[in-house]
Formats: C-alpha cells, structure tokens, sequence
C-alpha cells in the first residue's frame, strides 16, 4: 500500500476548499474537534463515531521485555494504549460489499 499520510494541516486545507470559512477558523474547529476527542478518551475510555468506528483505551499491564541491541533483560512498564475499530458499515465499504 502506498500513498500519502493525511495530516491534520491536510485536513484543514480539504474543509477550508470546501466551505466559506478561513484557514484560521477552520483550524479551530478541527483542534476543537481533536480536542473533545481526547478527552473522550481520556475521560471514558471510548469515543464512538457512528459509521467510522470505535476508539478504546485500556491499560497494558508491565512486561518482561528485551533491549534488541544488548540482549538485556528490561521490564516495561504499565501504560496505556487506544485501539481503533472499524465499524461494520466502513468494514464494508473498504472491502467493496
């Protein structure tokens, strides 16, 4: 698979060309929108969009792991990870059904 990463400033350009409001405004609504975002997922651990798909948070707990380099032996603490899932109607779409 090859193409470009979409960017947030890349996001900015495709709404600004597509509505009557400037660059400036259209970045707030967009910073606005990752905003509530995050802090859905800080706060609930989920952001659901209908028709997209899923955002969930959850705690990883520590673990043995390994420094590739030196071979040592490290323990990797605990931390947090956010998964995405497709929902099944974009499931769908992707795979042409």
């Amino acid at each position: 698979m090859s193409g470009k990463t979409l960017t947030k400033a890349d996001i900015v350009d495709a709404i600004y060309e597509q509505t009557e409001r400037n660059r400036a405004e259209v970045k707030n609504v967009v910073e606005s929108l990752l905003g509530i975002m995050k802090q859905s997922i800080r706060k609930d651990h989920a952001l659901l969009i209908s028709g997209f798909g899923k955002f969930e948070a959850y705690d990883k707990k520590a673990r043995k792991g390994r420094n590739p380099q030196t071979d040592e032996t490290i323990t990797l603490p605990p931390r947090k990870v956010v998964v995405f899932r497709l929902s099944r109607k974009f499931r769908a779409e992707l795979n042409g059904e």
